[in-house]
């Protein structure tokens, strides 16, 4: 780690600590490119009434909307605590180049953020899973990734 990296960490912990401090989770996250911050964020799940609004969505909507593009290639993203499943998703849909975080999932357990039944669900076949989930209309559904497929303009992402 560099002497650039420790100070967008710093700044992510930062975020994470004034979230607090302002009512929201202890969560902060930057997204930087070409040793630039494009787009910074704190957990605002309770505030905004969002239970998406994990520090890391927020800097990747920021710096999506910021440079025009669903794109990230090119960037890193800090992040002031290992992300949850969904912002891992995020980090990887958004091409990240690469994740820095500083708190670790486990930390996260220790103060009642505890995403382990996630990973587990996740392996798990829809059947067996504790959310109920009912497959409908297959036959329908399927004609709009037959559409997609057959599209010879479609942006792939």
């Amino acid at each position: 780690m560099n002497k650039e990296d420790m100070l967008y960490m710093r700044r992510a912990i930062e975020l994470s600590r004034a979230s607090v401090r302002d009512g929201g989770g202890p969560f902060g996250a930057l997204v930087v490119k070409n040793g630039q911050i494009i787009a910074e964020g704190s957990n605002c799940v309770t505030k905004q009434h969002d239970p998406t609004a994990h520090a890391e969505i927020v800097a990747i909507r920021e710096a999506a909307r910021k440079l025009n593009t669903f794109d990230l290639s090119g960037c890193e993203i800090y992040s002031s605590c290992e992300p949850c499943p969904m912002c891992l998703g995020a980090i990887y849909w958004a091409h990240l180049d690469k994740l820095f975080y500083g708190n670790t999932k486990a930390d996260a357990h220790d103060i009642g953020f505890d995403d382990s039944f996630i990973y587990r669900e996740l392996d798990l076949s829809p059947d067996k899973r504790q959310l109920p989930m009912t497959q409908m209309l297959a036959d329908e559904a399927i004609l709009a990734f037959r559409e997609w497929s057959e599209k010879p303009d479609k942006t792939e992402y």
